[in-house]
């Protein structure tokens, strides 16, 4: 009886044992684009102390891989273009195309590649590389992961919100005037504000073997 009841212990914890492997494995890696419609790649920064500008790139486009079940990540990456640089006055969206800033038809593309990250209960901090004006800089967005629906189209989408600050003259945007206060007319500190949502990209049917 004793062999009995040792046999039937043993066999489920084995079973829990394959059960929590077999979850392991089904994890999934999916990749993600980025939805134009619905993502904001934006920015403010200080004008002349007292203001803060927003602007936002309206042209770009980026991967994510994850599992969301998990709500874990392997990788995110975008390409903006800097030319699509916008913030409602056609005058400053033409200065900051300009060699003042971005220099977009030197620099066409900004990049920005997820190196790691680590989850603190629902936020996330990543790691990764802003590539700007051909330089190359660590930036640390903290956010979070706003979960999944299906859409009416059959689609699966998910969201995520992040912030992050970044200094422009690291990247060679060095033009500002000293105002009569002493501040400056452009701020160095640029925020970033994030609105991200992504669309899973569906599996390609396998091919049917033709007959020969």
């Amino acid at each position: 009886m004793k062999r009995v009841v040792r046999n039937n212990v043993w066999f489920v914890a084995l079973s829990l044992i394959l059960l929590a492997f077999s979850n392991v494995v089904s994890a999934e890696m999916a990749k993600w684009n980025l939805d134009k419609d619905h993502t904001t790649l934006g920015f403010q920064v200080a004008h002349m102390v007292v203001t803060q500008t927003k602007g936002k790139f309206t042209e770009y486009s980026g991967t994510v891989e994850m599992d969301p079940e998990a709500k874990e990540f392997k990788t995110f990456d975008a390409v903006i273009q800097t030319k699509s640089v916008v913030t409602d006055h056609k005058k400053r969206d033409e200065h900051l195309r300009s060699p003042d800033f971005f220099d977009a038809k030197t620099f066409p593309t900004m990049t920005y590649t997820m190196k790691s990250y680590k989850k603190t209960g629902d936020t996330y901090t990543a790691l990764g590389d802003l590539t700007l004006r051909g330089v190359t800089k660590e930036i640390i967005l903290v956010g979070t992961f706003n979960g999944v629906a299906k859409d009416p189209w059959g689609n699966t989408r998910a969201g995520f919100t992040a912030k992050g600050t970044l200094n422009r003259k690291d990247f060679g945007m060095e033009f500002s005037m000293v105002l009569d206060n002493g501040g400056l007319m452009v701020g160095d500190d640029v925020k970033l504000l994030l609105e991200i949502e992504v669309i899973q990209e569906k599996k390609t049917p396998a091919a049917k073997p033709t007959k020969g």
